[in-house]
């Protein structure tokens, strides 16, 4: 079926994961609760990006209790946010792509307000309405959006909401070079470059209850910029 019509044929949720056994014990139930609401056929892609605490082992294991669709893909050392997304997404081959965060700041419950967009856009992402992080975080956040919003030229409320579902079609066009949170930026440049449309739905931020905060280091940040430079003159 078609967005407008109620499930989507078939979606793979792409989950990047570093040290998340935690979350991921309640996380992926929840996700088996909801994506068959969405999707006629869905899938999960884990990305286990350098986890000690047997992150990817426990995603197998609880899937195979599921009965869920799972695939693995395993970094033996920490690649980073923006590589473990991008293996991601190149690992997903169902008809729709999603991909989220596995630390439960955002619902999958809340992809329900961004699949039915699909009938007018390639990409649709949320926008977080509150932010439930420490203040350094989202400050540094705004001056990141406000960057990427000035070399990229894109009109975007939050580049870096980890809350968004694509066509497989578009991103299969597309070639990402991102190994950093950049990736999200450049997602929204890609989809413009090939001449596709992106909306942007609000949806709630939730605090992180488990596991430890990764993200809003000086060296990530800085390897952000660079690579935003980078897109901007490369393509």
């Amino acid at each position: 079926m078609s967005p407008s019509e109620g499930r989507l044929t078939s979606l793979s949720l792409v989950l990047p994961a570093h040290n998340e056994s935690e979350n991921l014990r309640w996380l992926l139930p929840h996700v088996n609760d909801v994506l068959p609401k969405l999707a006629e056929r869905f899938d999960v892609v884990i990305v286990d990006d350098g986890s000690t605490d047997g992150t990817g082992d426990v995603a197998k294991s609880i899937a195979r209790d599921l009965g869920m669709e799972l695939k693995v893909v395993r970094h033996e050392q920490k690649s980073g946010y923006g590589a473990a997304v991008g293996d991601g997404l190149r690992a997903a081959d169902l008809d729709y792509v999603a991909f989220t965060d596995s630390d439960g700041q955002l619902d999958v419950a809340d992809f329900a307000k961004l699949v039915p967009l699909l009938k007018d856009a390639d990409m649709v992402a949320g926008w977080r309405m509150t932010r439930e992080d420490p203040a350094f975080r989202s400050v540094i956040s705004g001056v990141f959006n406000q960057l990427v919003l000035w070399t990229l030229r894109i009109d975007v409320r939050d580049v870096n909401c980890a809350l968004k579902v694509i066509k497989g079609s578009v991103l299969r066009r597309m070639t990402l070079h991102s190994r950093s949170a950049l990736i999200n930026a450049e997602m929204f440049w890609k989809v413009r470059r090939l001449g596709g449309r992106y909306v942007q739905v609000g949806v709630p931020h939730h605090p992180r209850t488990m596991g430890r905060r990764s993200g809003g280091r000086l060296i990530p940040i800085l390897r952000a910029c660079k690579e935003l430079i980078q897109i901007r003159f490369r393509d």
